[in-house]
């Protein structure tokens, strides 16, 4: 009889727990998952807010307890699964470059996408056009400083490197979502981005959650609405 899985992903299909079990995968780390439901907010039920008091979707149970977070967590697989090559380990060279742009990805390019998915929260309804305009022209900026630097090095941003499974991930929301928001992102035009994001497709444990999440054959170069297997979008 096998042992129950250490790890415990709490998620939603096509949320910000993607990047998660795409790392996991990478890790071939054995886990099991636990749908929240978005639809019916059970992101702010007792249960969920004693895990994760912010109410928010992932969070990753491990033996030392709850980490929430996206970049945490990424941080904590890197670093207890060194020989997943998620990321470097303390002290080894590339550390340092890791942390910037893991942190860059979080604090910066993934609070915009945020801002652009959900512009009521930040701004009044006759400025949503305007904010739309502000914010995509900082994330084309954010993500042109991100090819240049695939292109200067391009291991860092190697699958499997947690770098190329977050910005994928937050690419593939750009071509995405708001569904009824106008498209502004050309893949085309961030050549090394886009080599990333065929690599990426290619691997064993990317397809192994893409098909979790029902993402299709293509979730990051032709990405569509999931259809996942378990719950709802």
């Amino acid at each position: 009889m096998s042992a129950p899985p250490m790890l415990t992903l709490y998620h939603a299909p096509d949320n910000a727990s993607l990047v998660l079990r795409l790392a996991l995968e990478e890790a071939g780390l054995a886990y099991e998952t636990v749908l929240v439901d978005r639809a019916v907010e059970a992101q702010k039920a007792p249960a969920y807010l004693a895990l994760n008091p912010m109410g928010l979707i992932p969070t990753l149970l491990t033996p030392e307890g709850p980490i929430s977070e996206t970049a945490a967590c990424l941080l904590w697989l890197s670093e207890t699964c060194r020989e997943a090559g998620l990321g470097p380990a303390p002290g080894a060279p590339g550390r340092g470059a890791f942390l910037r742009w893991l942190f860059f990805l979080s604090n910066t390019v993934h609070a915009d996408l945020v801002r652009l998915f959900h512009p009521e929260r930040y701004v009044p309804a006759e400025a949503i056009g305007a904010h739309h305009e502000m914010t995509t022209r900082s994330l084309s900026a954010h993500l042109a400083i991100l090819d240049d630097v695939a292109q200067a090095e391009p291991s860092l941003f190697a699958p499997p490197s947690a770098l190329a499974l977050y910005l994928g991930t937050l690419m593939r929301w750009s071509a995405l979502y708001p569904v009824s928001g106008p498209r502004w992102i050309r893949k085309e035009d961030y050549p090394a981005l886009r080599a990333m994001l065929e690599a990426l497709e290619a691997r064993p444990a990317v397809q192994a959650a893409a098909r979790a999440e029902g993402l299709g054959e293509r979730p990051f170069t032709a990405p569509r609405l999931p259809q996942p297997l378990e719950g709802p979008t």
